[in-house]
């Protein structure tokens, strides 16, 4: 069974598998095409006036089956190997073990936000940034530049014991759980607001380009599954049906044609989290 940790308790060698994986996936192709994915789900978000990937109530479903497709990638290099999770809201200055060089590697230089250390420098050979919405081939961030902190626990757990799922209108603005965590017009709180503290290829659409993604999202899955813990007679998933721009219950969710909100709300098939 793949347990997802927390970075923090990672070992050193576990560490390494990861990365290694990572830089495997990339070396193969295969990492760029999850980039372009996202890129393409994100502009047709933004576009088409129909909610699938973000901004709607699937935003966490179809991360969830977007991180399983990906662990499965590493797990082809290595089957040991499985998405740690970044809690932010413990994990939560520049100086946290997950920017550390043996893992993600830190903030970017003063000149033009390319990140200097770890395995996925520019200056290490083995992450070119090629999926691109700026002309820049390195990975950049610049932590807390935009936003100073991160999101707290008591934010979280005010986010955790809402007992609903979503609500009408279901998009920015919407009362419920996801909307609290993902971000909106009335929440700049949580997901979001990573994002953004991040910098860098992290507030775009090309996301992924950051190995951050992964552990981000990680732990937002995980928040999705201890909220449906927390609340074990709440529809786990609304809207359940009827809704034009939006993604109900049993409705598929491109790119995938198999691939439901009803068939990833159990997440333990897959994985469970340490």
């Amino acid at each position: 069974m793949t347990v997802r940790k927390n970075q923090a308790d990672l070992t050193a060698s576990e560490k390494k598998a990861f990365v290694d994986a990572v830089l495997e996936v990339k070396r193969r192709g295969v990492y760029d095409e999850f980039v372009a994915a996202h890129r393409l789900r994100f502009a047709l978000d933004m576009n088409t006036g129909v909610y699938v990937g973000h901004f709607g109530p699937s935003f966490l479903p179809w991360h969830r089956k977007f991180l399983i497709d990906f662990e499965n990638e590493l797990q082809k290099v290595d089957p040991s190997v499985a998405i740690p999770y970044w809690d932010w809201t413990a994990d939560n200055t520049v100086a946290s073990s997950v920017w550390a060089p043996d893992l993600l590697g830190g903030t970017g230089r003063a000149l033009d936000d390319q990140v200097m250390d770890g395995p996925f420098a520019y200056s290490a050979g083995k992450w070119p940034i090629t999926i691109q919405v700026d002309s820049r081939p390195f990975l950049a961030r610049n932590l807390g530049y935009r936003i100073p902190t991160l999101p707290t626990r008591a934010e979280v757990d005010a986010a955790l014991a809402l007992p609903t799922y979503d609500s009408a209108p279901w998009r920015d603005g919407s009362a419920g759980f996801r909307s609290a965590l993902e971000g909106s017009a009335g929440y700049m709180s949580m997901h979001n607001r990573v994002h953004t503290w991040i910098w860098g290829q992290m507030e775009s659409s090309v996301s992924p380009n950051d190995p951050a993604f992964w552990l981000h999202h990680a732990f937002v899955d995980k928040l999705w599954a201890d909220w449906q813990a927390l609340h074990p007679s709440s529809d786990k998933y609304l809207p359940a049906g009827g809704t034009a721009d939006v993604i109900d219950l049993n409705d598929a969710m491109p790119p995938w044609t198999d691939t439901t909100p009803q068939s990833m709300l159990d997440h333990t098939p897959y994985y469970t989290y340490g």
